[in-house]
């Protein structure tokens, strides 16, 4: 389970969270929505390790994540897999090598690698392109190979940061599908948008960040 339990985030003066409580459960898919600037990339930051509050606690199945020492932080990293806008990937290496690369960064096997790849190509939709490069993918298709990347860890949390903006509706119904598949099948989703029709889609519990706040 998550808990944020009253998170202030400040950045020298200026204040991004104020007091911020919720909690998600496992296996929900909950979509936090607000304007951009709101906030939400703040509280996906705290909630990765990435970034400590300035007070208040950010909880994880009981783990305090801005108290983890930096062993402990990449092993927690690993059980999420965290999906972005701008997809994140590595131009010069292939379909198959982009998923592959998180895996031989924690020094997993040939064989695992040979074993897992495919297995989280084929379940995106992706393992006829994994030959090719990101510059030969539509922006649909790299969202899908992000998302790739993310589950080759089998992580129990998917965080989906804006994992929409770039999309034209068509692609945006497809990426909401796989990410509804994906919960179906146990995982616990938290999606970032500000897009009203993503939203929409989705279905299930929402959070409104407004002026640093849950309203």
């Amino acid at each position: 389970m998550i808990s944020f339990h009253n998170v202030t985030k400040k950045y020298d003066s200026h204040l991004v969270l104020d007091r911020v409580s919720f909690s998600i459960e496992n296996n929900e898919f909950v979509v936090l929505t607000g304007t951009s600037g709101a906030g939400k990339s703040t509280v996906i930051a705290l909630l990765i390790g990435a970034e400590k509050p300035t007070s208040g606690s950010v909880e994880v199945d009981e783990m305090h994540v801005s108290e983890m020492d930096l062993e402990t932080l990449q092993l927690y990293r690993r059980k999420i897999g965290v999906v972005y806008q701008d997809y994140k990937l590595l131009e010069k290496k292939t379909v198959f090598e982009n998923v592959a690369f998180a895996l031989e960064v924690c020094n997993e096997s040939d064989e695992l690698v040979h074993e897992r790849v495919p297995q989280v190509l084929g379940k995106v939709g992706l393992l006829s392109f994994q030959d090719k490069f990101p510059d030969q993918l539509s922006g649909g298709e790299k969202q899908r190979l992000a998302i790739a990347r993310a589950l080759v860890h089998k992580p129990r949390l998917i965080i989906a940061d804006e994992p929409t903006g770039n999309l034209d509706e068509a692609n945006v119904r497809g990426i909401i599908e796989l990410l509804n598949q994906l919960h179906e099948e146990g995982n616990t989703v938290l999606l970032t948008t500000h897009d009203p029709f993503v939203r929409e889609l989705v279905g299930g519990r929402s959070l409104k960040l407004e002026n640093g706040k849950i309203i």
